[in-house]
């Protein structure tokens, strides 16, 4: 749940957060044509602040509103510093931060007609996103009954509103029934993604995670392929099976909310043994040092302010 901040910046201002409001015809509330991100900051270890890879995530914004023949009323500079602006009039050092692009009122019916494309950017305090112990400890998944989107049906390289009504149909079966999270399948019945966040598996020192076919093109996903890579490792982007999933050493979800989050159970089978493994605590490691600026050759990738 949302910890209620000071402000939300709205249409290019800010205003209260009880204030930004929109009008129970807003077409993307009908029909789900808007898009949106999901960022993160971090307090860094020298006592400033910084946004993890604001230009990438600001950019997907723009690239997922023109897949979905929206234009956003303002540039990508715009948007970066408006979500800097948030963070320091909610005097957040670390936290959550939602911008979302949407169609507003007007005319109704499927077709969005000359409705207004307007833009609001949230931030909140927000920590493990599937659980305080997730991040050690492991959680346990379900495959989903539920399949992940093609790429003629949905548009899959979009971060669209609409197409998380997949996701929360599988996460919601999966808590049900007892687990953390879902592992959705593709079309073709390989291991695609989970509802929120791109997956990883590793066997024989290997790691290999789903291709960029029917996923989302995650910013951690890229960020812990390239930290892998400099590490040592191999990774490799190939389509695998529930199964492989079920005899990894190793498994784990990337995400802007999940961070780095081990799979310690799948289906009721335990994944290696049963907690965060060692590949997946030495990249939580050095994934942290890079978001609290602590590596010097990830610096380009934080966006640094001050409250």
């Amino acid at each position: 749940m949302a910890i209620k901040a000071d402000k939300i910046w709205f249409d290019g201002k800010l205003v209260d957060w009880d204030e930004a409001n929109v009008h129970v015809l807003t077409h993307t509330l009908h029909y789900g044509l808007g898009a949106f991100e999901g960022i993160r900051a971090y307090k860094t270890s020298d006592g400033r602040s910084a946004v993890f890879r604001l230009k990438e995530h600001t950019r997907r914004l723009f690239d997922s509103a023109k897949i979905l023949g929206m234009e956003i009323p303002f540039t990508e500079e715009e948007i970066n510093n408006a979500i800097i602006e948030t963070l320091k009039a909610n005097k957040l050092e670390e936290g959550y931060i939602r911008p979302l692009v949407f169609v507003g009122a007007g005319a109704m019916g499927v077709h969005p007609g000359t409705n207004p494309i307007r833009v609001a950017i949230a931030t909140w305090p927000w920590g493990a996103y599937l659980g305080d112990d997730a991040l050690l400890k492991g959680i346990r998944v379900k495959t989903s009954t539920f399949t992940r989107h093609h790429v003629n049906i949905m548009m899959t390289k979009a971060k669209a509103c609409g197409n998380y009504v997949n996701s929360v149909l599988a996460k919601t079966e999966a808590v049900a029934d007892g687990y953390d999270e879902a592992v959705l399948l593709d079309t073709e019945g390989y291991v695609a993604e989970g509802s929120g966040e791109n997956i990883f598996i590793v066997r024989n020192g290997i790691i290999k995670t789903t291709p960029l076919t029917s996923i989302l093109a995650g910013l951690t996903r890229n960020s812990v392929i390239e930290l892998a890579r400099d590490l040592g490792y191999t990774v490799v982007e190939e389509r695998f099976t529930r199964d492989k999933l079920y005899i990894a050493e190793e498994a784990f979800f990337t995400g802007t909310a999940a961070e780095l989050t081990p799979i310690r159970e799948a289906d009721r089978r335990t994944i290696g043994e049963g907690q965060a493994g060692p590949v997946a605590r030495k990249l939580q490691e050095e994934f942290f040092k890079v978001v609290k600026g602590e590596n010097p050759k990830y610096e380009h990738w934080l966006d640094y302010y001050t409250i």
